[in-house]
């Protein structure tokens, strides 16, 4: 930008300067047919910098060329003596800006040859007279063009060397962002086995019933693996070099996730969730999923972490839009809140609202400037509104496209009735909770078009019965404790009662009131609006059966002995025949001996690595005449490291520590369709 600028500069500069030469040169009554070449050189100057057709360095020697012509022109006329050095003055000072040096040797040697041409007095031309003063005049000019020569020259070899060791510098950082993605691909690997290890094994032990302690350890290594992945996620973020995966996805698999995180989190029983969860939202969309996940991970976290009292609103829902929607997620809290300052300082990253050795939240401050990070990748944006000591609400808008544009969230046609939601006003100690309930009540009633009645006390309910055919009642435990008999006696008569509970909370033995694990959200609701009191699995963990792909034979390749024995145990549970290779070379080896319908390739071994054991085995299985999906199962999860390893040729990719969503998601779609007839059933 400040080239073309000073381009332009030059450009309007030589303009000037030939103008002045046509106007002296009417004047003064020189050769009249010089105006008309003058003017042409002008346009052509103006046209070569506006058009930009001819490359930049062509266009700086037409430039300097004309104004050493012009120059030159005017100089050779006796009138332009004294003249002479102020114009190369100027045309060194202008030039300068191109900063090429021997321009500035060109005009100044042209000044030494026009004086040298009035010196000798030519022809035609008028004497000059040797004088005090016309020598002193001579050589003040000379000095001052050569003081000037000098500068020019030192001022532009200043700044090519500036440019010069900027452009070493940028070498060197891009020499050291490719050294930090080997770093950060190798310690990636380092540190996300042994958590791969620590997980599958705390697993294996809670299987085996060995209690509290396997469950910490659990929770330990998953908390580790979230930090690596952080970690990661920000330095990419910070050098704005986010990949992004796009999948197919359902819509109610983002609040899923949400509940589940906060369900597991320490802090459940304490804060109150709500989530609104718009039932229009498209069923299934296409997106970065994964990416997904963690914005409302680290929105969630962050709100949790500053919230002390009262509780946390999410909602979810999409805006119409000609690529698909605007997927639009809103995470409000009652918390401390942020003042102008710390919101600014989002989006630098590293910020932590207490940095202080005893401070009361967790966390290495990076949750939000990563999610700032995902959502300007993905051609979205974010916008944090806070108060001080009142809370923080962070809307995130994404553009997604749509896969399934049919509701995410329906009741059946035959339904019939309203719904009495049957909350105490004064119940919770921050005002804003019994807002956000009834902003979560409305919203779902107007989704699914269901006449909804707010009832604040027992003889509303009973008074909102007479008058409306009430068939749903919802509320919380304290409503329900309350009048515990009222309700119990109205869940016997055609009436589905709905009491949304914390996990320890029971109902008396043969009671028909159905109790709906906190936080109250759309999916079980609808579930039990449509179901009534037959609905099963309320809380949707059993909706996707999990595949069974029985006598799938495997072969899992890895250098490190426990990853062999975590992957093991867990793809045996889905009915797969398993061997293993702790090489390339052996894996190579088995594979002649052997035939196997998939093979898990790790990624970094000794002597040879993932990538070319995958080559040699495909090149094994051409000469045996043999069909093999190879999968890499590797702690290497870089950004984009899954377009990486399927460019090198692998069929899926599957990042260590295991999910076993991603597990299933790729062994789904990598299986040969003679495999998932034989293997890849639901159960």
């Amino acid at each position: 930008m400040i080239q073309k600028t000073n381009e332009k500069f030059v450009v309007l500069v030589t303009t000037l300067l030939a103008a002045g030469l046509i106007g002296e040169n009417l004047v003064m009554g020189w050769e009249f047919w010089v105006p008309v070449p003058i003017l042409i050189g002008i346009i052509f100057m103006w046209w070569i910098n506006l058009s930009e057709k001819i490359v930049i360095d062509i266009r700086k020697g037409f430039y300097f060329a004309f104004a050493v012509l012009i120059i030159f022109y005017h100089g050779i006329h006796k009138t332009t003596l004294y003249d002479i050095g102020i114009v190369v003055i100027l045309a060194m000072v202008t030039f300068a800006l191109l900063r090429t040096a021997y321009m500035m040797s060109i005009f100044f040697a042209e000044y030494f040859l026009l004086l040298f041409i009035h010196l000798i007095n030519l022809p035609g031309g008028t004497p000059i007279t040797f004088e005090k003063l016309t020598v002193t005049r001579l050589l003040l000019h000379t000095a001052v063009v050569f003081a000037l020569y000098l500068i020019s020259t030192k001022s532009i070899n200043d700044r090519l060397e500036e440019e010069e060791e900027t452009r070493k510098r940028e070498e060197r950082i891009e020499t050291n962002d490719v050294s930090m993605e080997d770093f950060l691909s190798n310690i990636s690997h380092e540190l996300r086995t042994p958590v791969n290890v620590v997980n599958g094994m705390s697993d294996l032990l809670i299987k085996k019933g060995a209690g509290a302690e396997a469950d910490a350890i659990k929770n330990a290594g998953v908390r580790l693996a979230y930090q690596i992945e952080d970690i990661q996620d920000y330095t990419e973020c910070k050098r704005q070099k986010v990949f992004l995966e796009e999948d197919n996805y359902m819509s109610t698999s983002l609040i899923n996730d949400v509940v589940a995180s906060f369900r597991a989190g320490e802090r459940a029983s304490e804060l109150e969730l709500v989530v609104d969860l718009n039932p229009r939202t498209p069923a299934m969309m296409r997106g970065d999923i994964k990416k997904l996940h963690k914005i409302f991970r680290h929105l969630l976290e962050n709100a949790v972490k500053f919230t002390r009292t009262g509780g946390i609103f999410v909602r979810m829902y999409a805006e119409n839009a000609d690529y698909g929607v605007n997927l639009c997620i809103e995470m409000t809290d009652t918390g401390i809140g942020m003042d102008r300052k710390a919101i600014a300082a989002v989006t630098e990253g590293m910020f932590q609202a207490n940095k202080k050795r005893n401070r009361s939240s967790g966390g290495i401050g990076l949750g939000l400037f990563i999610v700032y990070g995902f959502v300007h990748r993905m051609g979205g944006f974010v916008k944090i509104e806070s108060e001080k000591k009142v809370g923080t609400t962070v809307r995130v808008t994404i553009p997604q496209k749509v896969v399934n544009a049919k509701p995410c969230l329906a009741l059946e046609e035959t339904f019939d009735g309203s719904v009495l939601f049957h909350v105490k006003p004064d119940k919770y100690k921050v005002p804003q909770l019994r807002d956000f309930y009834r902003t979560m009540a409305t919203n779902l009633a107007t989704g699914i078009r269901v006449p909804l009645y707010a009832a604040d006390t027992v003889y509303e309910v009973e008074r909102l019965r007479e008058k409306i055919h009430a068939k749903h009642v919802f509320m919380g435990e304290e409503e329900y404790e309350e009048n515990r008999g009222y309700f119990e006696e109205l869940a016997k008569e055609d009436i589905t009662v709905v009491v949304s509970a914390g996990p320890d909370f029971k109902t008396p033995e043969n009671s028909r009131v159905i109790l709906m694990p906190k936080p109250l959200y759309a999916y079980p609701a609808i579930k039990v609006l449509n179901e009534g009191r037959d609905a099963k699995d309320i809380e949707g963990r059993n909706r996707e059966e999990k595949p069974v792909f029985k006598d799938v034979k495997a072969l899992i390749v890895d250098d490190e002995p426990m990853n062999l024995v975590v992957a093991t145990s867990l793809f045996r549970e889905y009915g797969m025949i398993i061997d293993t290779a702790g090489s390339g070379r052996e894996a190579i080896k088995k594979f002649r001996s052997e035939e196997y319908d998939v093979v898990f390739m790790d990624h970094m071994m000794p002597e040879m690595d993932g990538v070319e054991a995958m080559k040699q085995i495909k090149a094994a299985a051409a000469d045996l005449d043999r069909k093999v999906k190879i999968v890499a199962l590797t702690a290497n999860a870089v950004s984009g490291a899954r377009e990486m390893f399927i460019q090198e040729g692998f069929d899926g990719f599957i990042a260590k520590p295991i999910n076993t969503a991603d597990f299933e998601r790729v062994m789904l779609r990598v299986l040969p369709e003679s495999v998932k007839g034989r293997g890849g059933e639901m159960r």
